[in-house]
């Protein structure tokens, strides 16, 4: 079967500045390695269009959600946290970025392409319910959750974030929802310095010290992830598809290969044919070394087929 690859020109228009790590670039690499593996012949590539307000206001306050609306700067730049730029464009990359994972949702949720990608910026899991940061204006994989579990009345979904960042933000907006179980993998201490002690019993969170080799991250995973999902027997699964725990990458410190992320996609598959007909929809994060990002995110790719 074919994955689904969900993406729009407005993501490239989001600028952070000249010599800020999350850049369009990131977007091209990815296309460039699709090519280059022939992949962009099977994935079914297809325009997102933007999320509302009201989809975002599931996961976000309305207070944040109108503020970010009313603060779309005609010229320049602002700041709406230390790391996180805004300029003209970036709210309708933003909206289109979130609207992508509710396509994916409806995609997986309606149609015999189970898989779905969203090659997407700005990236999600840092926003917290009222706050912008790490890169990120809203949580793209929160709105998806949201959504699956409104419009499609669902009662279990799993987040799986690998990003070598702890997803805050999602923890922030899911902590204590039983209906959602949040496993994250992560160096630590690095930013932003959370997720050391899960905030409710629904977080799994995988702290992991710098220079984690591959087999370490391999057997937490089978340790800790893999019978909680099991347990939870997901109706869907989300990934927060961060790919900057890459050896190549020099945002951390992780010490993992294209062939970790294959195997993590992999799991993930074998779980979704499990418990939800297959259904997987993984959103863009992190993931700054152009090279290893392209090579990465095929490898995921390979791994969900």
């Amino acid at each position: 079967m074919a994955i689904t690859l969900f993406s729009h020109p407005s993501c490239y228009f989001h600028l952070a500045g000249d010599d800020h790590p999350e850049q369009p670039a990131r977007l091209s690499a990815i296309n460039d390695q699709l090519i280059r593996s022939g992949l962009e012949f099977i994935v079914q590539q297809r325009d997102a269009t933007p999320a509302r307000a009201e989809d975002l206001y599931h996961v976000h306050t309305k207070l944040y959600v109108d503020e970010i609306y009313a603060k779309k700067p005609e010229d320049g730049h602002i700041w709406l946290d230390p790391d996180t730029q805004m300029m003209k464009h970036s709210l309708n990359a933003a909206l289109h970025a979130a609207g992508a994972t509710i396509n994916a949702v409806d995609q997986v949720m309606s149609d015999t392409n189970q898989q779905a990608f969203c090659n997407v910026r700005p990236p999600g899991h840092h926003a917290a319910r009222s706050q912008a940061m790490g890169f990120c204006i809203f949580n793209n994989i929160a709105v998806a959750a949201a959504y699956a579990l409104e419009h499609y009345q669902l009662s279990r979904v799993a987040i799986v974030d690998f990003d070598v960042h702890h997803g805050n933000g999602t923890e922030d907006i899911f902590a204590a929802d039983e209906r959602v179980l949040f496993c994250s993998s992560f160096q630590y201490p690095l930013y932003p310095n959370t997720g050391e002690h899960p905030s409710a019993s629904n977080i799994e969170n995988l702290p992991l010290p710098a220079l984690c080799k591959p087999a370490i991250w391999r057997e937490q995973i089978l340790q800790h992830w893999l019978p909680r999902i099991n347990e939870f027997k997901p109706q869907l699964i989300l990934v927060s598809a961060g790919f900057d725990g890459h050896r190549e990458d020099d945002m951390a410190q992780f010490l993992l290969t294209e062939a970790d992320y294959q195997w993590i996609a992999q799991q993930l598959k074998q779980l979704a044919d499990q418990y939800c007909q297959g259904r997987i929809v993984a959103a863009l994060e992190g993931g700054y070394a152009l090279s290893a990002l392209g090579r990465s995110v095929v490898a995921f790719l390979k791994g969900l087929m």
